[in-house]
């Protein structure tokens, strides 16, 4: 604000000749108002560029009893620019002493004080000296600091967990991504300042130290303190420095090329770090393949931290995870939960090169990191695990990213992002996966070898240094090899000539449509015997083309769509790449029907004009096997979508599930039952109970011979087992009495033996936990179980089941219970809120507790935090009503100041206004198709 602000011109308390740095950088207009009242040198939130930082040497030493840690930094720097003031990152930092040292050859070193002036709004702090310093020489600056370990789960933070027989214990962690290596030492702390890195740890006998490197020794020193040296790093950036202080135990293997990985966790986990491990070993051998460079460092740990908000973190060579990203306990981790660790791995292995070796310059672009990370993990754990048939999941990665986008709310992929808050809040489902989704659009658009050749090429070029969008579409533009690619700039696999083959395309031309601009298209397919009419619009959830603001949110917006088709006489794939509003597709001959976006492998949704839609329902019941399970699942998608949109009335989406009854693919089922139960729940949240009890008849009726071919066991594929879980889950939400009765024999069974029986499978425990929740002595008994249990795997369960409990007292207590953070963690307390808010039960109780304890939550986390994203939004997801949103949007307001920066708010208040008019659209056509199909 212009109070913290000083004017270059002489004011009160500034003498009339300025200092010699305010002279050197007076194209500055006005200057801040450090601690000690005087002008802070430098205004910008990004740090001036003339002075980098080539190596540090940290030596950290915490207290686990004070809570408190010592640091002393030296940071070799090179100076660009002439000048007297070095400017860098610090927060919540006690700097106790500043020296500089110039290097002059000399083995007597030369130290000078230098003053210290500080700027918390900025978390800068600037060091002045007395001369100038000069270009192109070296200089050593010396820090010594003290801080209190961090309270939250961010910087240099403490953690805590609870051994077998109760005691607590307690280990010092970092995280520091995107803008808290700050928080832990004085550093320039942006992606593109990178460096070396020698690192020191000084701990008591009973803790041992990690750090990105290998130690290479251990000194003893006094008082039972030893002090660890670890290996110079390779060059990198702040927010992936990485050092934790704990008793974690390890079990180790070592890859084909030599790596050594080890898996740390508490002591009595152990035991569940096995699988891990083995997936650690063989993801991190496909990589160095699959991108022909040598994972640079000599070894990889991956830790399970107790306390831990995000799923994992890159951190080079240390990365750490929450307890259930990482541990695998056969007897309480489901297929999901297995699927998941193997995704977690992969991706924060992937990142060890996309990220890590090769990072975004500046925060707009996170999603080379993210979107490449979340994308590699289908292409690594297919490749490692295939049995585990991930790419099924890529289609829920990418129908997520399509829900979100299509909002307006919605934002580029390449967002401008300036301070923390904002960065923080780049970390979402567009970066990660809509990222994800285009990418595997490119993939499919340049084929297999040419996006793989390109990414090669990209992360060759760019190693140990920085990268922007453009750097990525010039690598894929520009890996032709003389005898493998021809013509000009843009290359052409001669293996692959028939993709898109008259087309002389721009890369980058084409994919700044997808990353510059926010949204989805629509295309809209009017065929017509061998004609096909195709035409682009943005798609936009909520707001119909009657609406008076519709027309407004469609200018100036035109994708480049690679679009894929498949019609009833084609022997192979069709493909057309529209760069206009429309154009016509002129087949070889006529065609009884069309389907476009094969496989699900572009990233838009698809309206079919005229009887269209009227055939491929008729074709699905016929002979579903037509389409391939892909195209299934995005035709059940697409046709939800729109009626959203407005385009397609309930009735034809509701018409187009009646074949699922035939349906052979799981993915494809539990998407279609899916959007059923999502009405269901909706209109039980409502309290519409003529319309609830009726649907719940019909999703039994038209389920009733599934449901019961499930086994209550842990019997089948991955893929098997995750619709067991999901059929059965639904089945006791909905009463099914077979379903509630055999949960409740097993939950009394286990109960029985206090909970000493394994005799519950861990595909169906949450379903068994849940039923067994719904009684008082069922919720305590789990509510006790909970606080013994060692798997994180159960615990989640537990908390589930908690949460789907009709108790009005019982659902307050979880709550409060997640707020204390003693029983249940404050990492869990966002998914504790969304889960009773999820509970028809427990919607309004959360959202209350939501504005009760406003303030006390955003202690807990910062504003741009996944937490506070997840509260936000997912605290009003479940509203359909007008007064709800205007209570939402009087709460937003009361909150504006600190809100006010973020995309969260916004993403609540259109959710629900979405689910108003979605409501109002089609009640009375699903009150009609139900009772008409009801047997």
């Amino acid at each position: 604000s212009s109070s913290c602000l000083l004017s270059v011109l002489p004011a009160k308390g500034v003498t009339s000749q300025p200092p010699s740095w305010l002279m050197l950088h007076s194209e500055n207009t006005s200057f801040p108002i450090a601690t000690n009242g005087q002008p802070f040198p430098w205004n910008k939130l990004r740090l001036p560029d003339w002075i980098l930082p080539v190596h540090y040497d940290l030596l950290i030493h915490p207290n686990l009893t004070s809570l408190i840690f010592m640091g002393s930094v030296k940071i070799e720097v090179t100076v660009v620019h002439e000048t007297s003031t070095i400017v860098l990152h610090s927060k919540h930092l006690e700097i106790t002493s500043a020296a500089i040292e110039e290097e002059n050859g000399n083995t007597q070193a030369d130290l000078k004080q230098m003053k210290v002036l500080e700027y918390p709004p900025h978390e800068q702090i600037a060091f002045l000296y007395a001369e100038p310093l000069l270009v192109d020489k070296k200089y050593f600056l010396y820090i010594n600091y003290i801080a209190n370990l961090s309270d939250g789960f961010y910087g240099f933070y403490k953690s805590t967990y609870k051994t077998k027989d109760g005691q607590t214990r307690l280990l010092a962690s970092t995280h520091f991504e995107p803008t808290s290596a700050r928080m832990a030492f004085p550093c320039f702390d942006e992606p593109s300042f990178k460096a070396n890195y020698t690192i020191k740890i000084q701990r008591d006998g009973q803790y041992s130290a990690l750090s990105n490197m290998p130690k290479v020794k251990t000194l003893k020193l006094d008082n039972n303190l030893f002090e660890d040296h670890f290996a110079e790093s390779v060059k990198m950036s702040t927010y992936l420095v990485a050092f934790i202080v704990s008793d974690f135990q390890s079990v180790s293997g070592t890859t084909s090329s030599g790596i050594k990985v080890s898996i740390y966790v508490t002591p009595e986990k152990l035991n569940q770090a096995h699988y891990a491990l083995e997936a650690a070993v063989k993801i991190l051998e496909f990589y160095e393949q699959y991108f022909g460079i040598h994972y640079p460092l000599p070894k990889q740990d991956l830790v399970a931290v107790p306390d831990f908000q995000s799923g994992a973190m890159e951190n080079w060579g240390l990365t750490t995870y929450r307890e259930t990203s990482l541990l695998y306990d056969p007897e309480t981790s489901s297929a999901s939960d297995k699927l998941w660790v193997t995704m977690v791995i992969g991706h924060e292995l992937a990142h060890q090169w996309f990220g890590n070796l090769v990072t975004m310059e500046w925060w707009n672009d996170i999603w080379l990191n993210e979107g490449f990370a979340r994308y590699m993990e289908f292409i690594s754990v297919d490749a490692t695990y295939p049995e585990l048939q991930v790419n099924d999941y890529l289609l829920g990665t990418c129908f997520a990213a399509m829900g979100r986008d299509s909002m307006n709310s919605s934002r580029p992929i390449s967002s401008k992002a300036e301070n923390p808050t904002q960065i923080k809040e780049m970390f979402d489902t567009v970066s990660y996966d809509k990222g994800a989704c285009i990418l595997h659009m490119l993939r499919n658009f340049l084929t297999e070898e040419v996006f793989q050749n390109g990414i090669i090429h990209y992360l060759k070029k760019h190693s140990y240094s920085n990268a922007k969008n453009n750097d990525l579409w010039n690598s894929l533009a520009n890996i032709c090899s003389e005898e493998d690619f021809t013509s000009g700039k843009f290359c052409y696999s001669k293996s692959q000539h028939s993709y898109y083959v008259d087309e002389h395309f721009d890369i980058a031309e084409i994919m700044n449509t997808w990353t510059l601009q926010k949204g989805i298209p629509l295309i809209i397919v009017e065929q017509n015997q061998k004609r096909i009419k195709i035409r682009q619009e943005r798609f936009l959830k909520g707001i119909f083309p009657h609406d008076p603001q519709w027309a407004s949110m469609q200018i100036g917006f035109l994708w480049h769509v690679p679009l894929t088709y498949i019609t009833s006489h084609s022997k192979r794939i069709g493909r057309h790449l529209l760069k206009n509003h429309s154009d016509t597709i002129e087949l070889e001959e006529d065609v009884n029907w069309v389907k476009f976006n094969v496989d699900m492998n572009g990233y838009y949704i698809v309206h079919y004009e005229g009887n269209g839609w009227d055939t491929i329902i008729t074709l699905l019941n016929q002979n579903h096997t037509l389409f391939s399970y892909k195209d299934r699942a995005n035709l059940i998608h697409n046709a939800f979508q729109l009626v959203s949109a407005g385009r397609l009335s309930l009735d034809r989406a509701l018409d187009l599930t009646q074949y699922l009854q035939h349906e052979s693919s799981n993915i494809v089922l539990l998407q279609g039952l899916g959007y059923l139960t999502g009405i269901y729940r909706m209109m039980e949240r409502r309290n519409i109970s003529d319309v609830t009890e009726s649907l719940k008849r019909y999703i039994l009726q038209h389920f009733k011979l599934m449901i019961d071919r499930q086994t209550w066991s842990d019997e089948g594929s991955i893929s098997d087992r995750m619709l067991r879980s999901a059929l059965l889950e639904i089945a006791c939400d909905l009463q099914y009495p077979p379903c509630v009765q055999k949960a409740n024999d097993l939950f009394s069974k286990w109960m029985g033996s206090d909970g000493n029986l394994t005799n519950v499978p861990s595909d169906v425990l949450e379903t068994v936990y849940s039923v067994g929740s719904k009684t008082a002595d069922g919720w305590n008994f789990l509510l006790e179980r909970y606080k013994v249990s060692m798997s994180g795997a159960e615990q989640g369960k537990i908390r589930s089941a908690l949460a789907s409990c009709k108790d009005d007292a019982k659902l307050t207590r979880l709550l409060e219970l997640a707020m204390e953070g003693h029983i249940i963690k404050t990492q869990d307390l966002s998914s504790v809120i969304y889960s009773v808010s999820t509970n028809p039960a427990g919607q309004h109780l959360a959202w209350k507790f939501v504005k009760k304890n406003w303030s006390k939550l955003l202690e807990k986390f910062p504003l741009g935090s996944f937490s506070i994203r997840t509260i936000i939004i997912g605290a009003t997801a479940q509203f359909s009503s007008k007064q709800e949103l205007e209570e939402v949007k009087l709460f937003f307001d009361s909150v504006k100041k600190e809100v006010s920066q973020l995309r969260a708010p916004q993403i609540a208040v259109e959710n629900i206004e979405k689910n108003i008019k979605w409501l109002e659209k089609n009640l009375v056509t699903l009150t009609k198709w139900i009772l008409e199909n009801l047997k």
